[in-house]
């Protein structure tokens, strides 16, 4: 059941006191799209962290996805003591946590001890976008769609299987099939009602193409709230699969079939309505069509803020609804742009981005490059009507590697993002390079072990 009125400290108050909440979650989104944080006891957090806040160790936004402290960080390191930075609750964001009993959670934004912002935290980065926008008097509207598949495994037992010959919630494609959806529904209903239940508008579920795969729908929101949303669900959707004996995989890429999409839906809301509406070919405006050619002009160079793994450029395969070619396209899935809805609800959708992404970059690169569009007043090419994987346009990045390259040679990107958040994200993709360029794979023991 969703609370209709927003969840405030005198709420808080009120549960802690009839004993409903005993522990108060604060966390953040790291690089890797995790949420860190603490468990603090609800008397402690209203009595001193409240006011005063609470601390972390500033290598989370330094680590690799295993936790490991590595070098190429300006702003952390063995030599700089690896000290704190302080997590400062967003009130606006508390809510319950139905699936952990007696919780509550808050997400926080990151501070340096003399209360300058941490501008490599992924929530930042967004918010000094829409910050852009704000002094425009416009908003950015987001939803983000996140597909995911279940396996009847447990996580601890995928672990000590190596992820091998896992059992599948489903055993055929279930893509909008009722039959199929309801051998895993106990755990979708769960999923829904839980989200509902922390202050998330669910919208829909059904299934997809992978075997075991699904996807939840949530209602679209301002740009921050949706990602906050987006990561709160990924989050415990994870944990309610693992409460419930399964797991469930948002990785881009788990298996040779489909992969992971999370495509991004996003549009500009201004005083006078809708930014980019209009009276245009395709119901666009002018701004909408310099945004469109914006996110164009700049998809490959920021293709990094969208596919951040190794693992993500798997994705990327003719007719496998990942997009290849840099097009757009009227209500036309094989482009990586798809242009949907009319009046207020007409929309760009990013079809790069995969279940891996991190929504807060994605979410801030898509308006960076709608800005940028917009103040250049970039021409839009024609609409592409047909295949667009047969098109001959520009290819989306196929590697990692790729990607790098781009987003390092790409000034636009310092000067959007500014020189530190450039340099930290550069960083964190070699080190995911190094570390998978010395790893020696299951591909390489099954041909070379015996053949070679």
């Amino acid at each position: 059941m969703v609370h209709e009125q927003p969840y405030d400290m005198e709420w808080l108050r009120t549960q802690v006191a009839s004993g409903v909440i005993d522990t108060v979650l604060v966390a953040f989104t790291d690089m890797q799209g995790r949420l860190q944080g603490k468990r603090l006891s609800a008397r402690f957090f209203l009595e001193e962290v409240l006011h005063h806040h609470t601390e972390g160790c500033n290598y989370l936004l330094a680590v690799d996805i295993d936790m490991n402290t590595v070098d190429g960080y300006a702003m952390s390191s063995w030599e700089k003591g690896y000290g704190d930075f302080v997590l400062v609750a967003d009130h606006a964001t508390l809510r319950p946590v139905p699936w952990n009993e007696g919780t509550a959670m808050l997400v926080a934004d990151l501070r340096w001890t003399d209360g300058t912002p941490v501008v490599a935290s992924p929530r930042q980065i967004l918010k000094a976008q829409t910050d852009r926008l704000a002094a425009l008097g416009q908003q950015a509207m987001v939803g983000t769609e996140l597909e995911f598949v279940v396996y009847r495994d447990t996580y601890e037992d995928a672990w000590r299987r190596a992820y091998r010959d896992l059992t599948p919630a489903n055993q055929y494609n279930v893509d909008y099939s009722v039959l199929g959806t309801a051998r895993v529904e106990p755990l979708l209903r769960r999923i829904r009602n839980d989200m509902a239940g922390a202050g998330l508008y669910v919208e829909s579920a059904k299934g997809e193409c992978n075997l075991g795969q699904h996807e939840i729908a949530f209602r679209y929101d301002e740009a921050v709230r949706t990602c906050d949303h987006h990561s709160i669900y990924k989050n415990g959707a994870k944990e309610i699969a693992a409460q419930m004996g399964m797991s469930l995989t948002f990785m881009a890429k788990p298996n040779q079939r489909e992969g992971n999409s999370c495509h991004i839906h996003l549009s500009l809301r201004g005083g006078d309505g809708p930014v980019l509406a209009g009276d245009g070919p395709h119901g666009l405006s002018k701004a909408g069509e310099h945004f469109l050619a914006g996110q164009l002009a700049t998809l490959r160079e920021f293709t990094l803020l969208y596919a951040p793994n190794i693992n993500s450029y798997k994705r990327f395969q003719p007719g496998s609804f990942a997009p290849t070619a840099v097009q757009w396209g009227v209500d036309n899935r094989t482009c990586a742009l798809r242009l949907v809805g009319h009046g207020l609800s007409l929309r760009v959708e990013n079809r790069v981005p995969g279940g891996d992404v991190n929504p807060y970059l994605a979410v801030a690169g898509m308006i960076a490059a709608g800005q940028y569009g917009i103040d250049n007043e970039l021409p839009l090419m024609p609409a592409q009507t047909g295949n667009a994987y047969t098109s001959g346009a520009e290819n989306v990045p196929t590697t990692l590697r790729e990607a790098l390259d781009l987003w390092e040679k790409s000034e636009l990107a310092r000067t959007v993002f500014g020189e530190d958040v450039h340099a930290h994200y550069a960083n964190a993709a070699r080190v995911e390079l190094a570390a998978f360029e010395a790893a020696v794979t299951d591909w390489e023991m099954y041909r070379g072990f015996e053949r070679m």
